[in-house]
C-alpha cells in the first residue's frame, strides 16, 4: 500500500491543521481537541514508523486534528451542510461528512484526506493507508478506555500490519453492534469485505 503522490507543498488550512490549530468553523469541546491531538500524535508516530516524507506526515497530523472537527456539533445543524444523499446517514456519523464538505468548500482538493475524513466512522473499501490509519487511529488512541492492553498491542502492530489491525477493529465494532442488537451501517459491512478479501 502506498500514498498518492501529492502536489508539492499542503494547502493553509491543512498546513495550520498539522499543527494543531482548527478551522474557526469547528465545534469540539476540550475532550474533543484532546482526542483529537492524540490521535494526530499517533498518526504522526505511524507516519514516521512507514517512512512517508514531511508533506506526507503532516497531512496525517492534520487528518488526526480535523476528523472530528465537528464531533460535538448539533446533527441537525450538520444536515444542512449535507448534500441529500449523505442525509441518509445515521447522525452519528454526520460530522465526518460535513467536516469534509466544509474542507472542500474552503479549498482543500487532497481527495485521500477528504476521503478519509469523510469515512472514518464508518470505513470505506476505498480508503487507502491514510484512511486505515486514521479509523485506526481513531479507536485506538492511548486515551481511550476500556480493553487497554488489546489497544495498546495494536497500536504496536499498525506500523507493520495496518490491513491485520484494521480488520481486528473493524471486527470488534461490528461485533459489539451485533451484541447490541443496533444498526450495521453497509458501508461498514463492504468495508469489512474489501479488509477479508484483500481488494
Amino acid at each position: 500500500m502506498s500514498e498518492r503522490p501529492r502536489p508539492q507543498g499542503l494547502h493553509p488550512l491543512v498546513s495550520a491543521a498539522a499543527n494543531g490549530d482548527i478551522p474557526g468553523w469547528a465545534v469540539a469541546g476540550e475532550n474533543r481537541r484532546a482526542h483529537m491531538s492524540r490521535v494526530a500524535r499517533l498518526l504522526e508516530r505511524w507516519g514516521r514508523e512507514l517512512g512517508l516524507g514531511k508533506d506526507h506526515i503532516a497531512r496525517w497530523r492534520a487528518a488526526g486534528h480535523l476528523h472530528d472537527a465537528l464531533r460535538d456539533a448539533d446533527p441537525a445543524r450538520l444536515a444542512n451542510i449535507l448534500p441529500g444523499r449523505l442525509r441518509r446517514l445515521p447522525p452519528r456519523a454526520y460530522h465526518g461528512p460535513a467536516a469534509a464538505a466544509l474542507l472542500l468548500r474552503d479549498g482543500v482538493r487532497d481527495r485521500d484526506l477528504l476521503h478519509a475524513i469523510r469515512w472514518h466512522t464508518l470505513g470505506s473499501r476505498k480508503f487507502g493507508t491514510l484512511g486505515k490509519a486514521l479509523c485506526a487511529a481513531d479507536a485506538i488512541e492511548p486515551g481511550r478506555r476500556g480493553r487497554r492492553g488489546w489497544r495498546k498491542e495494536l497500536r504496536a502492530r499498525f506500523p507493520l500490519e495496518v490491513d491485520e489491525v484494521v480488520t481486528e477493529i473493524v471486527r470488534y465494532r461490528i461485533d459489539y453492534l451485533l451484541r447490541a442488537r443496533q444498526f450495521v451501517h453497509p458501508r461498514t459491512f463492504r468495508f469489512w469485505n474489501s479488509l477479508v478479501n484483500g481488494s
